[in-house]
C-alpha cells in the first residue's frame, strides 16, 4: 500500500474504525498508480443495525489482505443475487465498460466510510465525519492524479466540489425522457474535474435517455 494512503488509514479514529461501514469498493491493485477516474458515492448502503460486525476497520484488514484484483461492482454477491447483477452494480459496470476501464482496476470509495440509517442522519454529523475521512481522499487524489472523480448523486458530488474547489461548471447531460434530471461537470484550478451525476441506485445508466456516461467520455477526453 502506498504510504501516504496508509498514513492517512492509521489517523482515523477507534470510533470511526469500530462503526459499520467500509472504505474499498476495488482491491489494492486500484490504489496503486495514476488512474483517470476515482469513483466516490456518499457512504455505504445497506443497515447498520443488521450489519453490525462488517466495521470500517474489518474492511481495511480485508483490503491489506486481499492481494487480487477485485471489484465491489462486479465480484461482490449483493442481496443473495449473482455476483455484478444487483441494483447499480451493473450500472456502474456499464459505464466503465464504455469508458474502456476495467471495474476491478477503477479506484473506488464512498465520500464517508460510515453506514447510517438514513442520509439525514449523515448530514447531522456532516462536518465531524468529512474532517475524518476526507484526508484519506486527499491522500488518494494526491497518489492516483485521477482527471475527474465520478460522485454518484447529487449530495455526494456537492462536498467533493467545495472540498477541492470545482466551481466552475464545464459540462452538463440532462436525460431526454420527462423526468429530465441532469449529471453535471464542474471545475476549478489544477484539482480534478467533479463529475455529479444521477445515482445508479435510482437510474439505470443502461437507459440511453438516462444515460451521463457520454458527459463523463467528454471530460476524460475519450470521445
Amino acid at each position: 500500500m502506498n504510504t501516504a494512503i496508509k498514513t492517512a488509514l492509521d489517523a482515523l479514529s477507534d470510533q470511526l474504525l469500530n462503526s459499520s461501514g467500509a472504505v474499498f469498493y476495488t482491491g489494492m491493485t486500484a490504489f496503486t498508480t495514476c488512474k483517470p477516474l476515482y469513483v466516490l458515492g456518499l457512504n455505504p448502503g445497506g443497515s447498520a443495525s443488521r450489519q453490525r460486525s462488517n466495521t470500517v476497520r474489518r474492511d481495511i484488514r480485508d483490503y491489506l489482505l486481499r492481494e487480487e484484483p477485485w471489484s465491489a461492482y462486479i465480484d461482490e454477491r449483493w442481496e443473495d443475487a449473482e455476483p455484478g447483477s444487483w441494483g447499480m452494480q451493473p450500472r456502474i459496470c456499464h459505464m466503465l465498460k464504455k469508458l474502456h476501464l476495467d471495474p476491478r482496476e477503477t479506484p473506488a470509495s464512498n465520500v464517508i466510510f460510515v453506514r447510517t440509517q438514513s442520509e439525514t442522519l449523515l448530514k447531522a454529523n456532516k462536518s465531524v465525519l468529512l474532517q475524518e475521512c476526507w484526508p484519506v481522499h486527499e491522500a488518494v487524489i494526491k497518489v492516483l492524479q485521477p482527471r475527474a472523480i465520478l460522485c454518484l448523486g447529487r449530495t455526494a458530488g456537492s462536498w467533493v466540489r467545495k472540498k477541492v474547489g470545482a466551481d466552475r461548471k464545464i459540462d452538463q447531460f440532462v436525460e431526454s425522457n420527462r423526468r429530465g434530471w441532469a449529471s453535471s461537470a464542474h471545475k476549478g484550478g489544477e484539482g480534478p474535474i467533479v463529475l455529479t451525476v444521477t445515482h445508479p441506485g435510482r437510474v439505470d445508466w443502461r437507459n440511453v435517455e438516462a444515460d451521463p456516461t457520454p458527459m463523463v467520455a467528454r471530460c476524460l477526453n475519450l470521445y
